[in-house]
């Protein structure tokens, strides 16, 4: 496995650190607009990349994926966006970039109710109770759209641009809907559950169709994570992975530390070493510690630092292991 930290496209005293702990890859959205350039021009995505192999890191994944908020809906301008999702998978290619993560989550992304719920020692954890949006309107002007309407839209977008990504040689990472709940704000969420994951991959059968194994969602699901690593791992599926943990239930959860979870995170290093999953991980979601400012929720560098720190021990006692074990 090689570790990754989710860096600016532009300097960061957030390079230096990710180096300073013997981290040599990295994971980026596309850069900002700036100089006339719009993120997913090849000229853009050239610097930005330049610009973190300058520094010693390596771009491995693009993360998040380019707007395509018509896409899902299935709205008109949806094709504009195909078109620009297709351009951005061929730069990727000219530019030695594997892997795409993106996600079918219309309009609201991972949805949290709160970002400031104290976690262990005081530190600020995201977290999401349902019953707090169920009341709430609707989220998009789409209106209400039910599972077979998005499943419509995902095939919709997959006909046109899995074909590209084929040619270009480029995998579409899919991330699974964080909440994994049925619906929000009446806009139904397809991705809650590793069967629907798994129907995803059963439709559009392809070396470079995968997923984005984020072990919060799947914990928030209430699947055995070392379980659906082995499932997808075998069979070649996993094409990235958040390494992140969770307390509770889809409905109602908080983030936590990522040593203090449900999850046996043991047990995945070894489901993953089984496999023979040798991809980008990162450490995703990380409490904000004492003496951060807070802007940037799950995204603060104490937490990522300690994150990193608990995963690298996690593979070094996993090498050891089976180097004593072939002995």
């Amino acid at each position: 496995m090689k570790i990754a930290w989710y860096l600016p496209t532009l300097p960061s005293v957030k390079w230096q650190i990710a180096k300073q702990l013997g981290v040599d890859y990295a994971v980026a959205a596309l850069p900002p607009e700036r100089y006339y350039m719009k993120p997913w021009d090849f000229k853009a995505m050239l610097y930005a990349k330049q610009s973190l192999a300058d520094a010693g890191l390596k771009l491995e994944v693009i993360e998040p994926a380019p707007p395509h908020y018509h896409i899902k809906l299935g709205l008109p301008g949806r094709d504009q966006e195909i078109e620009i999702f297709k351009n951005v998978l061929r730069n990727m290619a000219a530019l030695d970039i594997p892997v795409l993560c993106y996600n079918f989550m219309p309009q609201s992304g991972w949805y949290r109710t709160s970002f400031s719920k104290k976690g262990r020692g005081g530190a600020l954890v995201t977290c999401f109770d349902n019953s707090l949006v169920e009341k709430a309107p609707l989220l998009t002007e789409a209106g209400c759209l039910d599972d077979e309407q998005i499943w419509d839209n995902y095939k919709y977008f997959m006909d046109r641009v899995l074909p590209v990504a084929e040619e270009c040689k480029v995998k579409l990472a899919l991330h699974p809907d964080d909440p994994p709940i049925p619906s929000l704000q009446g806009i139904a969420r397809i991705f809650r559950s590793a069967e629907n994951m798994d129907r995803a991959m059963q439709l559009f059968p392809s070396d470079y169709n995968g997923i984005t194994l984020c072990q919060g969602t799947f914990a928030a699901m209430g699947e055995n994570i070392p379980q659906v690593i082995e499932y997808f791992g075998s069979r070649g599926k996993i094409f990235f992975v958040h390494f992140r943990d969770i307390r509770g239930t889809a409905s109602c959860f908080e983030e936590t530390f990522h040593d203090e979870g449900m999850t046996d995170m043991k047990a995945c290093i070894e489901a993953y070493r089984k496999v023979g999953f040798d991809g980008i991980v990162r450490t995703d979601h990380a409490p904000i510690m004492a003496g951060e400012g807070g802007d940037n929720p799950a995204y603060e560098m104490l937490g990522h630092i300690f994150a990193t720190g608990y995963l690298k021990g996690l593979l070094e006692e996993q090498d050891r292991h089976r180097n004593n074990y072939n002995k």
